[in-house]
């Protein structure tokens, strides 16, 4: 079942209701009250910006964002954190996940191809006092051909666009955490992407429409801990 069907079919329905869990047996610590309320409060926008925007575009015309699971990914993100790490969003879209990861504690930065939701992530920081940056661009660095069997061209919703490496400043062998939402048969592309241009102690977590949150390192399944086992 691809990203289309597996998620689409009961996302209107999906309500953030009840709030993402404080505690978690896999998180290395508790989160404390204060800063669960700003992340709880965080979610709710994020699925209000998510059913307005479905609305306004994606009742007209495809557009690849959908929003993803904001508590799975709260979990991975906080089993993941160390002091000093530095996040990247490919495809940050309304910059909640981004966000999320700078109230957590990393260094945060999101890269977007579509420049109104760019637009959207910053006002959004600047709401949540977040110091997350945002840049318009592709996450796809420049000269990229693909090695993993499938090139960028075959995919129908990774655009092209300059590279945001370069108004970030940074490159991808720089991030410590990289998150991203793959479509249907676009995770090969992302796993081989770090491969190529990210470090090798870095963890790629990949947001699963059915299967959650996977962290990788090197390609391989991992887990989140800090130094590498």
């Amino acid at each position: 079942m691809n990203r289309n069907s597996a998620h689409l079919v009961n996302l209107r329905a999906m309500k953030p209701s009840v709030p993402a869990p404080r505690e978690d047996p896999a998180c290395p610590h508790a989160i404390e009250a204060p800063l669960a309320d700003r992340l709880d409060a965080l979610c709710l926008v994020g699925w209000r910006l998510w059913e307005r925007f479905d609305r306004d575009v994606r009742d007209r015309e495809f557009h690849p964002f959908v929003a993803a699971d904001y508590t799975v990914v709260r979990t991975a993100l906080h089993a993941c954190y160390a002091p000093g790490l530095r996040f990247l969003e490919w495809g940050s879209a309304t910059g909640v996940i981004t966000v999320m990861a700078d109230l957590l504690g990393y260094e945060a930065c999101g890269i977007e191809l579509d420049a109104r939701l760019t637009d959207t992530a910053r006002t959004l920081a600047t709401q949540f006092d977040s110091a997350a940056r945002f840049v318009v661009g592709s996450f796809i660095p420049t000269g990229y051909r693909g090695t993993s069997g499938r090139a960028v061209a075959d995919s129908h919703t990774i655009g092209d666009g300059p590279s945001g490496y370069l108004q970030l400043g940074r490159a991808l062998d720089e991030f410590d955490v990289v998150f991203g939402y793959p479509w249907h048969g676009d995770a090969p592309l992302m796993l081989d992407l770090m491969r190529v241009y990210g470090r090798s102690d870095a963890v790629l977590l990949l947001h699963d429409t059915t299967d959650g949150v996977h962290a990788y390192r090197g390609g391989r399944p991992t887990t989140c801990g800090w130094p590498p086992l």
